[in-house]
């Protein structure tokens, strides 16, 4: 601004602090103080500033002393607020490497136990076969006839060997159900074993999540009321309490399920023993009736053969007996025409002289010659008839005896089957292939995987 501008501005101020000059003096004065009150005041007033500095230098150096310890406290606190957090997933991490191995070693013994079940109801359904044989054979010894359905060694092995394959079957069946049960329980111990260890593995993403925080994360905030107790809280002791309680049952099922494995592999070969021995003593029975029956049959067969040459001989000597006997009766006509003609003999010459009593003596002879022969003609036609009637007798039984052993042999043919199975099962056995257990997995695959 130049001199010529400032010496305008000045000439207009002038009249205005006049204006106001003059209006202060129209106007009342205010109260005067005294000299001693205005140093009064001014006294006051330094004491005042003094108190209030003194003052204000005490909070300053207690708000100092509060700083630091609260930031030593709150950096205490955050370390020590890392630090368990880090002891929490340290435990927690261990807990879910526990779960982890538990519940591999539970899937490991439903894959076993599946497999021995498995191989329990192929043991199961291995019995159909034999029992059906064994029906069969005792159906078909059924139809023999007469004599020959007898109640023999083999009938009684067959009948024990059909009470055996039952409560084999019986067993059998009582194993596979309690297996069974037995994956069912380990099947719900595994479902809370994948439970837990997907809260272990929950509750590790979420501490891992805090201990990763800091003041300068984005995403932190004040929360309404985070002090409080959740419903649903549990103390560390519960806490580990209910851990170990899924891993202490756990390790009881796998306990129980090895049992019953041991159990059905035992029962398994026990039962498989029995059945093999059961029927070789019914083939070595079935066998060595089959030979009591060819030697009745090759001794029937001698006896009709003997028979036939006897029944032969028989009625060569009935065709003897009776020419003897048609010639023996023409001597007795002979004999007696010629007494009934010297009857004719007249008077004193109707003597009864040697000729007489050697006529009646050959009459006799002759009677009692005939009569001897009737008789022996009639026995020996009589047995000739009862030869007869046992040679037929003899053809019958010696036809049931070929029909029982043409039912033998079927028998026999048909327990052929059983050898052919138990081989056919021996190979099938190496040729098995581990089976899903009861959820249908084959590995263990958790929830969080």
């Amino acid at each position: 601004m130049d001199n010529k501008a400032r010496k305008n501005q000045l000439s207009s101020e002038v009249p205005e602090f006049r204006r106001n000059m003059m209006s202060s003096l129209n106007a009342k004065p205010g109260l005067h103080r005294s000299v001693s009150e205005w140093t009064s005041n001014n006294q006051q007033l330094s004491v005042t500033a003094q108190h209030e500095r003194h003052i204000s230098n005490v909070i300053r150096q207690e708000g100092r002393t509060l700083r630091n310890e609260t930031n030593f406290k709150t950096h205490w606190d955050e370390t020590d607020t890392c630090r368990r957090l880090s002891d929490r997933v340290w435990d927690v991490a261990r807990w879910k490497e526990v779960l982890e191995t538990c519940a591999q070693k539970v899937d490991e013994e439903m894959e076993t136990l599946t497999l021995s079940k498995e191989h329990t109801e192929q043991a199961l359904a291995a019995t159909a076969v034999p029992l059906e044989v064994t029906t069969e054979c005792l159906t078909l010894r059924e139809g023999r006839q007469g004599h020959e359905l007898v109640t023999d060694p083999v009938d009684e092995q067959l009948k024990k060997e059909v009470e055996l394959i039952e409560r084999v079957q019986q067993v059998l069946q009582q194993h596979t159900s309690r297996a069974f049960e037995q994956l069912c329980i380990l099947q719900e111990v595994r479902h809370q074993l994948t439970a837990d260890l997907q809260n272990k593995m929950d509750a590790l993403d979420i501490d891992m999540s805090c201990l990763s925080l800091t003041i300068k994360s984005p995403h932190i905030s004040l929360k309404t009321n985070p002090t409080r107790i959740p419903s649903g809280s549990s103390t560390p002791q519960e806490w580990v309490q209910f851990s170990q309680h899924n891993v202490a049952r756990a390790h009881e099922a796998m306990q129980v399920s090895q049992q019953i494995r041991e159990d059905m592999n035992l029962t398994r070969a026990q039962l498989q023993n029995e059945l093999e021995t059961q029927r070789r003593a019914t083939d070595f029975a079935l066998r060595k009736r089959n030979h009591h029956e060819e030697q009745a049959r090759h001794e029937l067969e001698w006896q009709i053969k003997t028979t036939e040459g006897e029944m032969a001989e028989m009625e060569s000597d009935i065709h003897g007996l009776d020419a003897d006997l048609q010639a023996k009766t023409a001597n007795l006509k002979l004999a007696h025409t010629r007494l009934e003609t010297r009857t004719n003999r007249p008077n004193m010459d109707l003597c009864r002289d040697e000729v007489q009593h050697g006529l009646v003596n050959e009459v006799q002879q002759l009677e009692a010659t005939i009569a001897a022969l009737k008789q022996k003609l009639s026995e020996a036609q009589q047995s000739l008839q009862n030869m007869k009637l046992h040679h037929s007798r003899m053809l019958q039984d010696l036809s049931r005896k070929q029909e029982a052993l043409s039912l033998e042999q079927r028998s026999m043919n048909t327990r052929a089957r059983l050898t052919s199975t138990s081989s056919t099962d021996n190979k099938n056995a190496a040729l098995v292939v581990p089976l899903a257990n009861s959820s249908g997995r084959s590995n263990l695959k958790l929830l969080a995987q």
